[in-house]
């Protein structure tokens, strides 16, 4: 049996210490989680930048400065940069220049044209978080941004939030902008236009993929986080943790840290007769030969 890539999603673009105080905000903060995260048994690090005040940021010397901490203290992980935060209000060619003053292994890459979010919350007869998140407003600037990608050696996660955006990879991978293996991040569960995490909709989802594409699932909130992660094992899928998707370590218990979800996933994939990924045999599966962040 392949082994499993478990991605650690440590720190995200929303919220902060105020729904968990361990999450981390500051590059040290992240650096040090990274590290445990890593030593926990998390093949790949997906990270996201924060300024002085906690807030989402592109700024590229903040990535810069968690990147070398991390590279510094002896870490093998795979790094993920996200050129994610839209959520956030962050502007496209802000969000996308990391990809070649870095050039990272992997970076994320939404492929939609955004999302409506919220939620209607009845006891208050009112929208909650009722708003509208733009990706990109045309399929030619998708496409700029995947060339960027790949004159960069940079392989981007496919972030998917429905059905739909599979046709937007199709449409690249025609244009030819796309290499293979394809890695494909199905997030589920966020409330708004975006797939309920069930298995029955990730089924959906796995079959619509083109052949040999690699995938793995982020299950938004507690009560989806390791709810998901036997069904997505079971598929063949890879798997992520981490607290930018779930702050809480089991039901009505707050995670310590990332490396304690590490941990806690580690031994689910385990128990379920699954190995996780080494560093070296992500890049392996992956196909990874790019990036100056190694």
């Amino acid at each position: 049996m392949a082994p499993t890539i478990i991605t650690c999603a440590l720190t995200g673009a929303q919220q902060g210490k105020e729904a968990n105080p361990a999450l981390p905000e500051q590059p040290d903060e992240i650096i040090a989680q990274g590290l445990d995260a890593w030593r926990a048994g998390a093949a790949i690090l997906h990270l996201h930048a924060r300024d002085g005040n906690g807030k989402a940021s592109s700024d590229v010397e903040i990535f810069r400065r968690i990147v070398e901490g991390l590279r510094g203290a002896g870490c093998e992980a795979v790094l993920n940069l996200s050129t994610g935060g839209a959520v956030a209000g962050l502007p496209l060619d802000e969000r996308i220049r990391l990809v070649p003053v870095l050039q990272p292994e992997i970076a994320s890459f939404s492929v939609g044209g955004g999302s409506m979010l919220g939620r209607y919350d009845r006891g208050a007869d009112a929208w909650v978080g009722d708003r509208f998140v733009q990706l990109f407003t045309s399929h030619g600037e998708m496409e700029h941004v995947a060339r960027t990608f790949r004159d960069n050696r940079t392989r981007p996660e496919l972030e998917v939030y429905h059905s739909g955006m599979l046709n937007n990879i199709a449409a690249l991978q025609e244009r030819g902008v796309l290499d293979d293996p394809l890695l494909v991040n199905f997030v589920m569960g966020i409330s708004g236009e975006c797939t309920k995490a069930t298995v029955k909709n990730l089924l959906f989802m796995v079959e619509g993929l083109p052949a040999g594409a690699e995938w793995l699932v982020s299950a938004i909130g507690a009560s989806n986080h390791f709810r998901m992660l036997g069904a997505v094992f079971a598929m063949g899928g890879h798997i992520r943790v981490g607290l930018e998707d779930n702050v809480y370590y089991a039901r009505g218990e707050l995670a310590a840290s990332n490396g304690q979800v590490v941990e806690k996933a580690v031994r689910i994939l385990r128990e379920l007769g699954g190995e996780p990924a080494t560093p070296e045999e992500t890049r392996r599966i992956l196909n990874l030969s790019g990036g100056t962040t190694t």
